[in-house]
């Protein structure tokens, strides 16, 4: 079963985002709204994130995926948080 996007909100989306055990870098962004840029960078170097990558050939450019675990994610989020 497939679910068309449009019609599920913004709300349902964050939640249903949030039960899995890593986030992508896309599910961040629409959590955080940021763009997918800025949270590459803020999470590249954090510890605990997962990063798959292909390095760079002399014909292929590098391909970097990165997976980012709830709790790496709330501890950033925390630590961003005006208190």
């Amino acid at each position: 079963m497939t679910v068309d996007t449009e019609s599920v909100s913004k709300g349902q989306r964050a939640s249903s985002i949030l039960e899995k055990p890593a986030l992508t870098v896309a599910e961040v962004a629409v959590l955080t709204g940021l763009s997918r840029q800025t949270v590459t960078e803020m999470f590249e170097h954090e510890r605990g994130v997962l990063i798959i990558e292909r390095p760079e050939t002399m014909h292929k450019r590098r391909y970097r995926s990165l997976r980012i675990p709830r709790a790496v994610y709330e501890r950033v989020i925390g630590r961003l948080a005006v208190r």
